[in-house]
């Protein structure tokens, strides 16, 4: 059918609140409309809206949106596997739904295909191998964004991210296997999630969905892509403490190293004090961010500030201490992990301000 100008419409309110628009009468009988029939609105990129009647949308196979994006590549077992593995994980971040994976040569794939699939597991959030045949794979993404949200999957992020903080510190103290592979497990996970995080921002801003997911305008995708970052430092902030105390501790076994000194009670403790602070500054942070709370993120600023002379203080303190020269680097790389994490706090608080601050000053406007 040739392009046609129907005209215009009058938006109209219901006495409920409902905005109301009628359709042209020759297009509703053109295409066979009756009470009852259903259309779907489809929102495009320039924020107009397209409708189309739902037997056309299921004769035409369904929108864009429906159909798997689906990717097919083909691989040198010989070669260097991380390279594909980068190629992977671009296909996931961009939203590929299936993933089809070619080996070129069947007699060296064992070992390509067993890293593959590991990374797969270890990396994708929701996703699973649906076909393997000697000379290929593929695997699906099946989770979606209305299943498990932006705003839950953050939250979830930074939980992860904390305890592995905290895990980090205790295995100070106690240098046990249990604490090194719990801390390895939550950076896995926050990464995991990250990773999801990012596919889903990157899909919102493709199809410009921010309102289907949860934002309400387009500027908030730069806030949680910067939240990410900041959340996925935390838990490889941890990491690295955890990779030194391994070495650590790997030298004291094997009798290469002597610790000349325990651990003193009085720096742990007060690095302990820090670091509640430091993680309570991020909680509240992050809930002002959810809330989109201007003044409670604003209360965080200042307070954020006035810990630095706590900082001061115990840089002194452990300057003052005759601490054991191979742990007191481990101790410093604890602190710093502390100070960044406040230093993040303040930069989601203000984000937040940014977030928010134009819904603030609306509500001034003169009328």
């Amino acid at each position: 059918m040739a392009e046609k100008d129907l005209g215009y419409r009058r938006v109209q309110c219901t006495g409920r609140g409902s905005y109301i628009i009628s359709l042209p009468k020759e297009w509703v009988q053109d295409i066979g409309l009756k009470r009852g029939s259903e259309i779907a609105f489809n929102l495009e990129p320039d924020s107009s809206l397209k409708l189309v009647p739902r037997k056309i949308k299921e004769k035409n196979g369904g929108s864009k949106e429906d159909k798997l994006k689906e990717y097919y590549i083909s691989v040198d077992p010989e070669e260097d596997v991380q390279s594909t593995l980068r190629l992977i994980q671009a296909l996931y971040v961009i939203s590929a739904d299936v993933i089809r994976i070619h080996f070129k040569n069947k007699a060296n794939t064992s070992t390509c295909k067993t890293k593959i699939k590991n990374f797969v597991r270890d990396t994708f959030l929701g996703s699973e191998v649906i076909d393997e045949t000697d000379d290929e794979i593929t695997f699906q993404i099946l989770i979606k964004h209305t299943e498990f949200p932006i705003e839950k999957a953050v939250r979830r992020m930074a939980i992860i991210a904390l305890a592995a903080n905290r895990d980090a510190i205790a295995a100070l103290k106690n240098r046990g296997k249990e604490l090194f592979q719990s801390v390895v497990n939550a950076h896995y996970d926050v990464n995991r999630l990250g990773l999801y995080v990012v596919r889903q921002l990157k899909f919102g801003i493709e199809h410009n969905m921010y309102r289907e997911l949860g934002f309400r305008t387009p500027k908030e995708f730069l806030l949680y892509r910067i939240v990410v970052n900041n959340i996925k430092d935390i838990g490889e902030n941890a990491l690295n403490i955890i990779n030194n105390l391994v070495t650590f501790q790997k030298l004291i076994d094997d009798q290469v190293l002597f610790i000349k000194e325990p651990l003193d009670e009085e720096v742990y403790s007060q690095l302990l004090n820090f670091n509640a602070l430091a993680h309570q500054l991020f909680e509240d942070a992050t809930k002002a961010m959810f809330k989109r709370d201007y003044n409670g993120a604003e209360a965080l600023i200042p307070k954020r500030q006035s810990y630095v002379t706590l900082e001061n203080d115990l840089i002194r303190l452990m300057s003052s201490k005759k601490l054991d020269p191979n742990m007191s680097p481990i101790l410093r790389l604890v602190l710093d992990s502390s100070r960044r994490i406040l230093d993040y706090a303040q930069d989601v608080a203000e984000l937040t301000l940014n977030r928010t601050v134009e819904e603030l000053c609306a509500s001034f406007a003169l009328k």
